[in-house]
């Protein structure tokens, strides 16, 4: 069966849970208060890095304590508020609110500009993105099934994916690294020091955490925690939205996977473009060392 996605300024997005007027809407018309936390990343960015923040922050918010994380699922807990069901929940949200996104900056809300509202932005290497949205594409029924690696990587490259250009989406949102309630950290970051990136967390959005509470975060955060909390693996997804039997959604949470995948001429191909798209940026991340 073909996928007919929804088409926004350009941009494709997954059909079963966007529309042209959540996205409109949230573009538009979203009033973004003072006290909101936003959560964004380009897909697949990495345990799936979205998964892996709305995880950290969620449990940040409740001093380390995991029950509101295992009692809730994590899109109730933080909406999806581009979407057509988390639009709703996130207008109904008493503050402050946890919010998250795949949007590019250019079709962020309009009204952040003139708002105090804080942003998270979690990166990751692009070939592991490539890799993780592969397989994603192959379960989730939102998505075109891949015709093969050789093509998808293609389309990568293209920008002609779902959710734009991972190029744009990152040089749109790094053009505000140097504001003051903008926070961006890479998933190899996490990875590498979780226990300090969550510090880093914590100060960027005023929390005083103790060592115990910090300690939950870290442990509750885990892969291993992650993948046997129902509330944030997905398995509680129904069947005809996500093929779980394709593979799992929480799938490796690992580095380096994509020397699993490219050939070397994909890996020379990927990394020409790579330095001609994000050149002038004058950043170094930690796959470019």
């Amino acid at each position: 069966m073909p996928v007919h996605y929804v088409t926004y300024e350009g941009i494709k997005f997954p059909p079963a849970y966007n529309s042209e007027h959540s996205l409109s809407f949230a573009h538009n018309e979203f009033l973004v208060r003072d006290d909101d936390i936003f959560n964004i990343t380009y897909p697949k960015s990495g345990t799936r890095g979205t998964v892996w923040m709305t995880e950290i922050l969620s449990l940040i918010r409740s001093h380390g304590c995991p029950s509101w994380s295992q009692a809730v699922l994590n899109s109730d807990r933080m909406p999806w508020f581009s979407t057509r069901l988390g639009l709703e929940s996130a207008l109904s949200y008493p503050s402050p609110r946890l919010l998250t996104c795949h949007l590019p900056r250019h079709i962020f809300p309009k009204s952040f500009s003139r708002s105090r509202a804080k942003v998270i932005y979690t990166l990751r290497d692009p070939r592991d993105v490539v890799v993780s949205y592969y397989y994603f594409s192959k379960m989730c029924n939102s998505y075109e099934d891949p015709t093969s690696f050789e093509q998808f990587l293609k389309d990568f490259l293209n920008g002609e994916l779902p959710h734009g250009s991972w190029f744009e989406h990152v040089r749109g949102w790094m053009e505000m690294k140097d504001t003051q309630n903008f926070f961006f950290i890479t998933y190899e970051e996490l990875k590498q020091d979780l226990h300090g990136s969550v510090r880093r967390l914590c100060w960027f959005l005023g929390q005083d955490l103790n060592d115990e509470a910090i300690s939950s975060v870290v442990q509750n955060a885990s892969f291993k925690a992650m993948r046997e909390n129902p509330m944030c693996s997905s398995i509680l997804l129904p069947a005809d939205i996500m093929d779980q039997t394709k593979g799992q959604f929480l799938r490796k949470g690992i580095c380096g996977d994509w020397k699993n995948h490219f050939t070397v001429a994909q890996s020379e191909t990927f990394d020409r473009i790579y330095q001609d798209r994000m050149q002038g940026l004058n950043m170094t991340f930690p796959w470019d060392r």
